[in-house]
């Protein structure tokens, strides 16, 4: 059973206290703090960083309900919803969500056993550097021997078991002292994903498929992708890690020591009442910067950093064909229909219509079409022009038309 006594547990530190930064930097990481016999799994705390406004799919997608908000897949639970259900059988309601304060009305209905404390709000965006790295403190203080699994609250995992056993492994693995990712298995020479090459296999108890990360690779070319396929020594960069809060932070100081103790302040401040007042004044100082960057890139250089070959189907949903493939089961006379009550009449046609009105809608003769359709903007392209969506917002944007994104 576990303990939910770290909940209420203190900050350590405090503003006349002693620096958690020289605990961190004194303390053997290998170890993580962790009592002996302890069991990796009971330090298990995941985090949902919920961020980021999906521009590729407008105008579904917006800032003020963005695409971890939306049921994406015909399943009837939004993607924030199945995040968590997927990671609640790993760690109960040791669960922490990173979000920007205008969706926490939206987040809390649809998480409404999700305790205020573990509800950590953005006051804006500045890149999962801060977002992770302050959940990464917030946990590290309430108990410093606990391993954190961060999960991003837009993806599409299937099955979920494999997915499950996968962070079981890497949890094992983080427990040695690793920052552990979970990379995906290339299905095709992707040129929109970042990549990880892999090393030689780990002798870790409980983690058999445990491998050595050589170095995480950017958005490759074309020609470089089909390389990376062809060895079969590269695995897809999902942005999932697990890994012991002690050494997260270790990386976080070394690499960006500005943010690293901005995401302290505020993290002391944050079971006391002066949260609010805290983030408030810290928040706007802090640099902007991906946890590739701050944390796993220069980890990996210094052979921290370990991959666990995901088994299980993934998909970040990063555009409409995205949701064509993942809801085919809704296809009506090869027209995929995404949208309660939809009114869609297809004549030899084929595509995708995501629609929240009740305007009806027909297609006649018109091959692999996207149709978007809300109450303020239409949106009308192919699948294969679907990554271009961002162009159209980016536009807009620049044109003052803020309204409608």
């Amino acid at each position: 059973m576990r303990s939910n006594h770290r909940f209420g547990a203190p900050p350590m530190g405090g503003a006349g206290g002693s620096s958690p930064r020289v605990a961190l930097m004194t303390t053997n990481t290998s170890a993580a703090s962790a009592p002996a016999g302890t069991d990796p799994l009971d330090r298990f705390q995941a985090v949902i960083p919920a961020g980021g406004v999906g521009t590729r799919l407008w105008p579904l997608s917006r800032a003020a309900a963005p695409k971890f908000l939306h049921d994406l897949t015909g399943s009837g639970s939004t993607l924030l919803r199945s995040t968590y259900d997927r990671l609640e059988p790993l760690c109960g309601s040791h669960l922490l969500v990173v979000t920007g304060e205008a969706h926490r009305d939206a987040v809390c209905k649809q998480l409404p056993e999700l305790r205020d404390e573990n509800l950590v709000l953005e006051n804006s965006p500045k890149d999962s550097g801060a977002a992770i790295g302050l959940a990464a403190a917030i946990l590290y203080l309430r108990d410093p021997a606990t391993i954190m699994g961060s999960f991003a609250a837009d993806q599409v995992i299937n099955p979920v078991d494999a997915f499950q056993d996968a962070v079981r492994e890497a949890i094992h693995t983080a427990a040695t002292g690793k920052i552990v990712t979970i990379g995906i298995k290339p299905t095709h020479a992707s040129t929109g994903f970042g990549y990880i090459r892999t090393g030689e296999a780990l002798a870790v108890p409980g983690a058999p498929s445990a491998r050595r990360v050589v170095k995480f690779v950017e958005k490759p070319s074309e020609e470089i992708a089909e390389q990376y396929l062809a060895s079969g020594e590269y695995q897809w960069n999902a942005g999932m890690f697990v890994a012991p809060v002690e050494l997260m932070l270790k990386h976080l100081s070394a690499n960006e020591p500005d943010l690293y103790a901005g995401l302290m302040e505020i993290a002391r401040a944050w079971d006391t009442p002066q949260r609010g007042i805290v983030k408030d004044r810290v928040w706007p100082t802090l640099p902007k910067i991906a946890i590739d960057y701050a944390v796993a890139e220069p980890a990996a250089d210094a052979g921290d950093v370990a991959v666990i070959p995901g088994t299980f189907g993934w998909d970040d949903v990063g555009d409409f064909a995205a949701i064509g493939r993942l809801n085919a089961a809704s296809e009506v006379d090869d027209v995929t229909v995404l949208g309660e009550g939809a009114r869609v009449f297809a004549e030899e046609s084929t595509g995708v219509v995501v629609t929240d009105t009740k305007r009806v809608i027909a297609l006649i003769g018109i091959e692999d079409v996207v149709v978007v359709d809300t109450p303020d903007a239409l949106l009308v392209t192919t699948r294969a022009h679907s990554q271009l969506v961002k162009r159209a917002v980016d536009r807009l944007k620049a044109n003052g038309d803020t309204d409608v994104l």
